[in-house]
């Protein structure tokens, strides 16, 4: 029930596209189709309802081991391509048959453009890409450059702040250092003054000595008087 389910829904997606992809003389359609154990692939006429070439793996050259693999596929894919050319067709409209674009179909698919189907676009998606990829490399080297830039203005930054600091610090020094010169004399004039203090005191306690021992001496005389 499910795989009919699913079958049912591939046919009607099927159907959306092919009211969009139609092949004519001028560019037939490449129509895909797959089953378990097979892959097959026509190139067709709608105008004229006909089948200009085809290619399966239910040909015993194109089979190999295994028909529903990948590289049975691209097998596939090389050979109608080849034989289309060999017809005069070099372009045509890609029909999925309603399957996602991956696996074996991607592989069919890749494999005739690779082999010359639909050159033009190949090399338009291939300059694309180039250009894109010139495009992302540019924007690159900008966001480098640019980081680059950044980087050299903060380490600028940070020099200039060490330098102001450091004057700073050189500031600061030479005021201690003027500070310490300022104590200095202040210094000086007090032990000076404790010297002229020291040297008042002096005569002071000299002139005490002499009138200490008179008044010895009389006391003396007084006592033998008595």
């Amino acid at each position: 029930m499910a795989n009919r389910k699913r079958a049912e829904v591939r046919i009607g997606v099927h159907r959306r596209i092919r009211r969009k992809v139609r092949g004519s003389t001028e560019r037939p359609r490449l129509a895909v189709y797959r089953s378990l154990n097979h892959i097959y692939a026509q190139v067709i006429d709608d105008d004229k309802s006909q089948t200009l070439a085809s290619a399966s793996t239910t040909e015993k050259d194109l089979r190999g081991s295994s028909g529903g693999n990948v590289a049975a596929a691209k097998r596939v894919g090389q050979a109608i391509a080849e034989r289309a050319l060999s017809a005069g067709i070099d372009r045509v409209v890609f029909d999925r048959g309603g399957y996602l674009y991956h696996g074996r179909v991607r592989a069919l698919t890749d494999a005739a453009r690779a082999a010359g189907l639909n050159k033009e676009e190949t090399l338009a998606r291939e300059a694309e890409a180039a250009e894109n990829a010139a495009a992302a490399a540019e924007k690159a080297s900008a966001d480098e450059a640019n980081a680059q830039a950044a980087s050299a203005k903060e380490k600028s930054a940070k020099a200039k702040k060490a330098k102001s600091k450091g004057e700073s610090a050189g500031e600061a020094k030479a005021e201690a250092g003027s500070e310490v010169a300022v104590k200095e004399p202040k210094a000086d004039e007090a032990k000076a003054a404790g010297s002229e203090a020291k040297a008042a005191k002096e005569p002071k306690a000299a002139k005490a000595k002499p009138e200490a021992t008179e008044a010895v001496s009389e006391a003396k005389e007084d006592a033998k008087e008595d």
